[in-house]
């Protein structure tokens, strides 16, 4: 048995841990003074949004490597990563895919990162030197690109890619059995939420509560779990202007802040 699964359910279950749950910026902010920077509720110190999937067989997969990720990984003790699945490929979520490299000194082959074919191609060419000719090839990270829609399998296990609108950009969420993570919507299309509806546990994207061009208020996240009705949600990639006391104050019963290192357990 894996041991970072020791003591869990002795039936096989997916852990998800919530390594970030904050926006572009993380919270604090830098340089802010306002009552949520400066909250003392260690729930309100939020690294930028991104969740660890592990299965008892020690599959290990990471959604989004984004600025904040060696510290999230060194924070949980990874010592494994099977593959990345990047919901987009803007910097909050993609800047840290150099930082896999370590994997491929210790695991000895090419991280498999999954996307739709905009991500793909926007992470192609910013980390350029990954796929062409430099002075150093092995201090470089090896990145394995696929393409995906729809139901996919990575690394022997089952998902599903949800497509849901960042503003006008096309990306992705995940579903995965019981449970969906939706990060950086501001429209989860009426044909999504139906892919999405019967998952017990929904984690999905509140910025704010004033109106954003491209992310969904608190209203906007409250009325999409409304909608689809998991048994238990929890708002992630949240902002300055919401504290976790804020949200939990300002939802209906059965949906909570997510914060950095929540743990959620699933049987298979």
């Amino acid at each position: 048995m894996d041991a970072a699964l020791s003591g869990v359910h002795p039936r096989r279950v997916m852990r998800v841990t919530l390594l970030g749950t904050g926006t572009s910026t993380g919270v604090p902010g830098i340089a802010c003074e306002c009552h949520v920077c400066r909250s003392t509720d260690p729930r309100d110190n939020r690294l930028r949004s991104s969740a660890l999937l592990e299965w008892r067989d020690g599959t290990t997969i990471l959604i989004d490597a984004g600025f904040d990720c060696r510290q999230q990984l060194l924070r949980t003790r990874t010592r494994r990563l099977d593959a990345v699945i990047q919901t987009h490929a803007h910097a909050d979520h993609s800047m840290g895919l150099d930082e896999l490299r370590i994997f491929n000194f210790r695991q000895r082959r090419a991280v498999p990162v999954l996307g739709n074919a905009e991500t793909l191609r926007q992470l192609r060419r910013t980390f350029w030197y990954v796929f062409e000719p430099t002075q150093y090839e092995e201090g470089k990270p090896k990145l394995d690109l696929s393409e995906i829609e729809g139901e996919f399998e990575v690394a022997g296990k089952r998902g599903l890619a949800v497509p849901i609108l960042h503003g006008s950009l096309p990306i992705l969420g995940f579903r995965f059995g019981d449970f969906a993570y939706v990060t950086d919507a501001l429209i989860v299309p009426d044909e999504s939420r139906r892919l999405l509806r019967g998952v017990d546990t929904l984690v999905v994207n509140a910025l704010r509560e004033e109106p954003h061009p491209t992310h969904q208020t608190l209203a906007d996240a409250v009325a999409v779990v409304e909608d689809i009705r998991p048994r238990q949600a929890y708002a992630t990639h949240v902002g300055h202007w919401l504290s976790a006391q804020d949200i939990d104050e300002r939802t209906p019963s059965g949906m909570s802040s997510a914060h950095d290192g929540m743990v959620l357990e699933f049987a298979e």
